[in-house]
């Protein structure tokens, strides 16, 4: 789809928030010591999967070690890490690793996208630098028009249901985040709530892995068995 493609080029291409494009290339040119082989990517990372689908998963931003050296979301860390095995499990994905941008991952009537598409320093984008994102979110919503919508964290949490509300697909009062909460949209969409499978939250046991299968075994429940054709992952 052209509008998609179009999505893609711009995000990768944008330049509105300048501390941000700057700590991507100075990592990328710094690198950390295991990947000094590595070509870092350094620029915003782009949404992944193909359009239409039935999964939009949400996402706060990349790592700076992560998707910013890879080039793909939610790749190259343990965060992705957690995220793929339990969407393969799932059955949105056909592999339980994503470590490089040809490793052959393919999605499965699945989106993957972030609130921020940058890295941005102690993974702490400023209200700003979210705000900018804000209009990419929006496109993707509407161009993946997914049935159940997963956000990683309260603050993909609070970005979505934001856009929602613009969007005019909020019935209700929206209660505040909790993992596991679920909260049903107009059109029979759903909106799901879970924590950001980040280090700080597994190593401390605030998310196990079976709390995070429950997420996406709640969301194939309410999409139905996986299709029999996957999509090839795009970005």
């Amino acid at each position: 789809m052209k509008q998609w493609t179009d999505l893609t080029r711009e995000i990768v291409n944008c330049n509105r928030c300048p501390r941000l494009r700057e700590h991507c290339l100075k990592i990328a040119a710094d690198k950390r010591r295991s990947f000094r082989e590595w070509t870092y990517w350094g620029r915003p990372v782009p949404h992944l999967g193909d359009v239409p689908a039935s999964l939009l998963v949400i996402g706060l931003a990349p790592a700076a070690h992560g998707g910013n050296r890879t080039g793909r979301i939610f790749t190259g860390d343990a965060s992705g890490d957690w995220l793929y095995r339990a969407l393969h499990r799932a059955g949105f994905c056909n592999q339980p690793t994503s470590v490089s941008i040809d490793d052959g991952l393919k999605l499965n009537d699945c989106v993957i996208t972030a609130v921020g598409h940058c890295a941005p320093p102690d993974n702490k984008p400023t209200r700003e630098e979210l705000a900018a994102c804000e209009p990419f979110l929006r496109r993707t919503i509407e161009l993946v028009q997914p049935k159940v919508f997963v956000a990683l964290g309260g603050i993909a949490w609070k970005a979505t249901v934001d856009q929602l509300r613009a969007m005019n697909m909020l019935e209700g009062r929206v209660p505040p985040f909790k993992h596991n909460t679920e909260f049903p949209l107009t059109a029979g969409r759903t909106l799901i709530a879970s924590y950001h499978p980040s280090q700080r939250n597994t190593f401390t046991g605030l998310l196990t892995e079976p709390m995070f299968d429950a997420i996406f075994t709640a969301a194939r429940k309410k999409i139905g068995s996986p299709k029999r054709r996957s999509k090839l992952a795009g970005g």
